[in-house]
């Protein structure tokens, strides 16, 4: 078994180690194994009776949690296993946050820890009440165009003629004051508010190099209507075809699908961050990118199938789901994909890169295929690259290798795995103290 989300491995037990305890009780739980090396080979612990009785006592003392602890035995090697529960409220060590995520343990600070403890309580960021926002602030024809939005799905909605109403059965209100999600969705400039709230979109001829670019600002609901049809009449092309004598104009990427990836980046973007949604348009692609990770419970591939819908801003999908522009069944990036296949271009590519996530759409298989290609002489790139900076450094992390290259941790890790298996690398020691050793010259 390998060190993964759930699983840690420790040779011996210092007390920084309850950094990591801190970290899975504030994320899905886990365990870790102590007086196991990185490979899962375990080697002992001596001291097992002393850390039978310490290590639940700092948990309680340190961070009030319980841990379970149990002593295991593999050829007569005694070593520790520590269940952590995931824990509801927020844990903390010496004042400090801890958070597993993937195979890393990290420290939340700023705008991730705000981020953090609003979702251990149960709200999120748009939830937040705006002192400043007052009636005055709120566009009106936009409450207008949203009852006739949302008629099929809130009935009540096409006869209330109070907007505060309105705003009170869309959870925007709270004791007389607007949330976040009210200025966002309904505000006449949000922007005045939070700067950040605004869609980028630039005509790249090379990622260094851009032709044009525009920036939307406005509501959201403005914002995915003018984001669509600056695309549709500035940025893309509607090639002409004929089926018999009708006349067709078909948009280089799916209408719906942008639509939804659009949609999606506004929903599930980090608005505690001053970065704004990107969208960048090559000959042979679009890129839309926002600012926000993919939550714990949903990974990449889950992204190719229906899967659980965990919006980062609860009040903006519930909004847009009474308005009728998405469904809340986890179903957007399955429909992104079909409308894709469904005009024979290739599916596009979903990443997650540390705090930055991304959806790439492609025009056509060849495209496709020279992209995978060009991926391949990337990646033999990368590997080259890694491996000088493994020989002028041979302690370096996957961490300082990650950061060095611009690239994520996974992809270090998976390049990492590539080039042992070609015998090109060994490790030597631990991930802690230990180093590489480059096999081939």
């Amino acid at each position: 078994m390998t060190e993964n989300q759930f699983i840690e491995y420790k040779q011996s037990w210092h007390d920084d180690h309850l950094k990591w305890i801190c970290g899975f009780a504030n994320a899905s739980g886990g365990t870790l194994l102590i007086g196991v090396n990185d490979d899962g080979s375990v080697t002992g612990v001596e001291d097992f009776k002393r850390l039978m009785v310490e290590i639940p006592n700092k948990s309680r003392d340190l961070m009030g949690i319980t841990v379970n602890l149990n002593e295991k035995l593999d050829n007569d090697n005694r070593f520790l296993e520590i269940i952590i529960p995931s824990y509801t409220v927020p844990v903390s060590l010496r004042g400090r946050y801890y958070f597993r995520s993937g195979s890393t343990n990290m420290e939340l600070t700023g705008n991730s820890l705000t981020e953090f403890l609003l979702r251990k309580f149960g709200r999120s960021w748009d939830d937040v009440i705006e002192d400043s926002f007052t009636f005055e602030d709120i566009n009106l024809t936009t409450i207008e165009e949203f009852k006739k939005l949302a008629t099929d799905r809130l009935p009540y909605v096409a006869t209330e003629t109070n907007p505060l109403v309105i705003l009170e059965k869309l959870n925007l209100l709270k004791n007389g004051k607007f949330k976040r999600a009210a200025v966002l969705l309904f505000g006449k400039n949000p922007q005045h508010f939070f700067m950040q709230a605004h869609i980028k979109i630039g005509k790249f001829i090379s990622d260094a190099d851009i032709q044009t670019s525009d920036i939307v600002g406005g509501n959201l609901f403005q914002q995915i209507e003018q984001t669509l049809s600056m695309l549709k009449t500035k940025y893309l092309l509607s090639p002409i075809t004929y089926e018999g004598i009708h006349r067709r104009e078909k948009l280089e990427y799916p209408y719906n699908a942008l639509r939804e990836a659009i949609l999606n980046s506004i929903i599930h973007r980090n608005y505690l961050t001053t970065s704004a949604v990107q969208i960048r348009v090559y000959d042979d692609k679009l890129m839309i990118m926002n600012e926000g990770m993919l939550p714990d419970e949903i990974k990449i591939e889950d992204l190719k199938r229906d899967h659980l819908s965990k919006p980062r801003n609860t009040l903006l999908a519930d909004v847009f789901y009474k308005s009728g522009f998405i469904e809340s069944w986890g179903r957007g990036t399955v429909k992104i994909i079909s409308e894709c296949v469904n005009e024979n271009l290739p599916e596009p590519d979903f990443e997650s890169r540390g705090h930055l996530f991304s959806v790439s759409f492609y025009k056509t298989e060849f495209q496709e295929k020279s992209s995978e290609k060009s991926s391949e002489k990337s990646s033999e790139k990368s590997s080259e690259k890694i491996l000088n900076l493994i020989k002028n450094n041979p302690e370096t992390t996957i961490a300082s290798l990650a950061k060095k290259l611009g690239m994520s941790t996974r992809a270090i890790e998976k390049q990492i795995t590539t080039l042992k298996k070609k015998n090109l690398i060994i490790r030597i020691g631990p991930a802690k103290g230990g180093h590489w050793e480059i096999t081939k010259p």
